[in-house]
């Protein structure tokens, strides 16, 4: 069964000394970057919340795969391993849900 993989974080005030914008478009250019480069990953966005208000998230990712093995590979993938370090550390929460689709 197709995998859909939703992932929302709240950033921090000043991101790797970015503003919250900055640090955002990086994020989006990065993981926008790992279209076709990762078997069994169908698609794959990156949000930044326009809502801004109390319960929400600064950043979401959507992402579909092709079963619960290609998200095991997306995650231990180098390409997306090179990106997480970076994401950890703009984020002060980090809330995931998978679904099978």
């Amino acid at each position: 069964n197709m995998i859909k993989h939703l992932v929302f974080w709240k950033l921090k005030d000043r991101p790797h000394g970015l503003s919250k914008e900055e640090c955002i478009h990086v994020i989006q250019t990065r993981m926008h970057a790992l279209r076709g480069q990762i078997p069994g990953l169908l698609a794959i966005e990156v949000g930044a919340d326009v809502s801004c208000n109390a319960n929400s998230s600064d950043l979401a990712l959507y992402s579909e795969f092709e079963n619960a093995q290609a998200l095991a590979v997306y995650q231990a993938h180098p390409l997306h391993q090179a990106i997480v370090p970076y994401v950890a550390e703009a984020a002060t929460e980090r809330r995931v849900v998978d679904y099978e689709a």
